[in-house]
């Protein structure tokens, strides 16, 4: 199985500190390692910033995440740390302003990219803003790390391999029906997105907590966007 590598730092130029801002009364960035428990992988990985260590140390621990500093702004450097150090192979690519994050697609992009042997694999268009994930080879990453010298590359990670396919093996297919919402926001980068999240993991742990879904269920695709229909639409 893959690693699930999760990207994150305390600050944030439109909502500052959101990663501790609290998500149904614990701190979201942990609100995403949950999701991410959800996602078959044999590590997993929180690859956050040297200023980020204390505040994310006890986060990491509680749900079974190890923590891992490298550059704040080369990202992609950051990543090819991470890789050397944990000698892996491949990888799921998560970022810490998504505690929606879709487990079951996560895990059908990656089961399609080992298939396949894809250098890149993530839907391409179809899912909810914050609900995806990339999965990825290091040997392509590492390629990347080379090649790419645009900021943009850099802060981002992956934008030149899927810029260059014809240095890699891509697989970018629209999303499957059941998990298409292209008109949802469900990522939180700003304060209109947090008081959103706010409501709809309200809503999914209601869900929860009166057996509507289970606890498992509640972290799948459709069950999220349903949640999220039944509220702003």
């Amino acid at each position: 199985m893959p690693a699930v590598i999760l990207q994150a730092r305390i600050d944030s130029r439109r909502l500052p500190g959101k990663s501790l801002l609290p998500l149904g009364g614990k701190p979201l960035i942990l609100r995403v390692m949950e999701a991410l428990n959800r996602v078959p992988a044999d590590v997993r990985i929180l690859a956050c910033t040297d200023d980020s260590i204390e505040a994310f140390t006890p986060l990491a621990a509680e749900t079974g995440f190890t923590l891992f500093a490298g550059p704040k702004d080369d990202v992609l450097e950051r990543y090819c740390l991470v890789l050397r150090h944990f000698n892996i192979k491949q990888f799921i690519r998560a970022t810490g302003d998504n505690p929606f994050v879709f487990a079951d697609s996560a895990a059908a992009i990656s089961a399609e990219a080992g298939a396949l042997g894809a250098d890149y694999a993530g839907y391409s268009s179809g899912l909810p803003f914050g609900a995806g994930v990339e999965a990825v080879s290091a040997d392509a990453l590492f390629r990347a790390e080379t090649g790419a010298s645009a900021v943009y590359e850099r802060e981002h990670v992956c934008p030149y391999l899927y810029g260059h396919p014809e240095l890699f093996r891509l697989h970018r297919p629209l999303a499957p029906l059941r998990w298409q919402g292209s008109d949802m926001r469900i990522t939180v980068d700003t304060r209109e997105d947090y008081e959103r999240a706010q409501t709809l993991y309200s809503e999914l742990d209601r869900l929860a907590k009166t057996g509507t879904v289970s606890e498992e269920e509640r972290y799948r695709g459709a069950v999220i966007i349903d949640a999220y229909r039944k509220i702003f639409n």
